[in-house]
């Protein structure tokens, strides 16, 4: 018996429960996340503030190793943070355990996502796409720890020691140094995200691999501009966040090139009428 077609509201409903679901992951990862939110802060949120953090110490290692002298040996921070009011810690507890409870529920996300969609497509397009969520959530991966161990080290170095005035004492708020660590680690995870943005846009037909190939300036123009608004400002940091930007971007236009291949091929193997 065949199944019954799915009504424009069916289709809502459906929706609803699925994004009931990923937002319930959300919820329940960061409520375990908020019951260990002194060691969530203490070893990962503020673990930059350690002169012993792990980036720290390689750049030392590595500078001492050709005889080059280093403040990443003798590195040293200011930790207290300022708290302005009463309930500036508690907030900012809820709101940094919810980012990081969507951080590790991503890949469910994406599955609900996918179960979503997964009904809509050929039993071909379904063996094809469940690499999708492995890809997407390495790719996001890749981006958090990109950030967190390459970005996030140089950015409050430099904003930690540059002054413009000895005059002036840097006294960060709480709630604006977290921002920048949040902020931080979800804008580059969704820029390594580009492959998998430019595989759909092609799918669809709004890209092509010559569209990508003209705009390949445009494109390093776009990027050095939001990797100067996610960093520090200074060339090497922009450098270092542009480069595997645009190493992905390469990636996406040979992902659009073979999408666009594959597509061609299976219109040209289509029986005429």
């Amino acid at each position: 018996m065949a199944e019954k077609e799915m009504s424009f509201l069916d289709h809502l409903e459906e929706l609803r429960w699925h994004l009931v679901r990923a937002f319930a992951s959300i919820f329940i990862v960061a409520i375990l996340i908020f019951a260990n939110i002194n060691f969530v802060f203490n070893e990962i949120l503020l673990a930059h503030l350690k002169p012993d953090f792990t980036t720290y110490q390689f750049f030392c290692k590595v500078f001492t190793s050709i005889g080059i002298d280093s403040n990443f040996c003798t590195i040293s921070f200011k930790q207290t943070l300022q708290a302005l009011n009463p309930t500036q810690q508690l907030m900012t507890g809820i709101w940094s355990s919810l980012i990081l409870g969507f951080v590790v529920s991503f890949p469910y996300i994406l599955w609900e996502f996918w179960r979503f969609v997964a009904p809509g497509l050929h039993s071909s397009e379904i063996k094809k796409s469940k690499g999708f969520i492995f890809i997407a959530s390495l790719l996001f991966f890749l981006g958090i720890l990109f950030s967190y161990y390459v970005i996030l080290p140089m950015s409050v170095y430099f904003f930690y020691n540059f002054e413009i005035s000895s005059a002036i004492e840097n006294n960060f708020k709480l709630e604006s140094y977290i921002s920048l660590i949040t902020n931080t680690l979800i804008g580059v995870a969704v820029f390594f995200e580009l492959p998998v943005i430019i595989y759909f846009l092609t799918k669809v037909g709004l890209i092509t691999p010559e569209f990508l190939r003209k705009y390949r300036k445009h494109a390093l123009v776009v990027v050095l501009v939001l990797s100067a608004i996610i960093t520090p400002p200074d060339i090497a940091s922009q450098i270092i966040v542009s480069v595997p930007i645009m190493i992905l971007y390469e990636v996406s236009i040979y992902v659009s090139k073979f999408i666009l291949k594959k597509e061609q091929k299976n219109v040209s193997k289509s029986p005429r009428v």
